[in-house]
């Protein structure tokens, strides 16, 4: 992708890579301290607490209606994309290049250090901002900007406690993306999907998820989710997934229209990225075995389907993967 340092970097980031993980704050206050206290939980090691005062701790935790299990898990929590664990890559040196306003709707960046991940990320999220407020204000809406939150191992969001395991998400709670930049690596090393437009196209992804919030779609699935068994739940959110797939094809094509961000083999790594974390893939990779039943996201080919509608298209009315029996 061609960016260069003139290139606008978005305002919406928060880097809190570095920080302390979180603690835990008790709704409405803990006995003993004042409203929302945060209590550290220290388990294993010298200083650790007694089985006694873990229990208590458990009883007062289920009493204000949070599981202890879900803390003891690093705080995982439901409804968000998930996607596997890494650490940082490095792509080619960057170009600038622009191009004119977008009228109405419609190789490979070599990054080596922590600095210049963070230039590359706010400024494709910069873009994202730039297409999604054109498109929304051709049809007479405001986009809200979300922000961009990079952490390190950990850390506090609206959803409950983020951790890189669990991939880049988004939290609809507080409209904000969330993403350890170590997972990059991982796309890197482990499948095999390297590249800035493959990197870009995980954020667009996320973006993809706000998109829908404003829209109302996020809701709406929500919605019917709760009133599903996890079969249907499931196959809910792998049209909500797949529907981002394909506006993180309909940026990528308005953007490249406007700013001429492309260049060869970026549509070939955006594609490859789509295909190495589709559902059917991770499942061998893991368990050695598919469960179409449990997918979430979509298989390799579905991802890849949809991404290319988008890209190919560059048009919002061409996702509807809500009212398909093709997916």
């Amino acid at each position: 992708m061609r960016y260069g340092d003139e290139d606008r970097e978005s305002n919406n980031v928060e880097d809190r890579r570095g920080q302390r993980g979180p603690s835990f704050r008790f709704p409405g206050g803990f006995p003993g301290g004042g409203n929302g206290t945060r209590i550290q939980i220290p388990i294993g090691g010298g200083g650790g607490i007694s089985l006694g005062t873990l229990v208590i701790i458990g009883v007062i935790l289920l009493f204000l209606g949070i599981n202890p299990l879900d803390l003891l898990r690093e705080g995982q929590f439901p409804d968000v994309p998930q996607m596997p664990q890494t650490e940082v890559p490095k792509s080619p040196g960057r170009q600038a290049s622009r191009g004119p306003d977008i009228p109405g709707l419609p190789g490979g960046t070599q990054v080596s250090t922590p600095d210049d991940m963070k230039r590359f990320v706010s400024q494709v999220l910069a873009d994202t901002e730039d297409v999604w407020g054109k498109v929304f204000n051709s049809f007479g809406r405001r986009y809200s900007e979300p922000q961009m939150v990079l952490f390190s191992g950990a850390t506090r969001t609206a959803c409950g406690t983020g951790v890189s395991q669990m991939g880049p998400f988004y939290c609809p709670l507080d409209r904000k993306i969330y993403i350890d930049l170590s997972f990059y690596d991982m796309m890197k090393r482990k499948f095999d999907a390297p590249g800035d437009f493959a990197q870009a196209y995980v954020i667009a992804h996320e973006v993809g998820h706000h998109v829908q919030k404003l829209l109302g779609i996020a809701d709406k699935v929500q919605e019917l989710k709760t009133q599903s068994g996890e079969r249907d739940s499931n196959a809910l959110q792998v049209r909500m997934e797949l529907q981002a797939d394909c506006l993180a094809g309909v940026w990528a094509n308005l953007n490249d229209q406007v700013k001429n961000r492309l260049q060869p083999g970026d549509v070939e790594e955006g594609l490859n990225a789509a295909s190495q974390i589709g559902d059917d893939m991770i499942q061998r990779r893991t368990q050695g075995q598919v469960v179409p039943d449990a997918f979430t996201h979509g298989s390799s080919e579905q991802r890849v389907r949809w991404f290319k509608k988008g890209l190919e298209g560059g048009d919002i009315a061409r996702c509807d993967t809500f009212n398909t029996n093709d997916l």
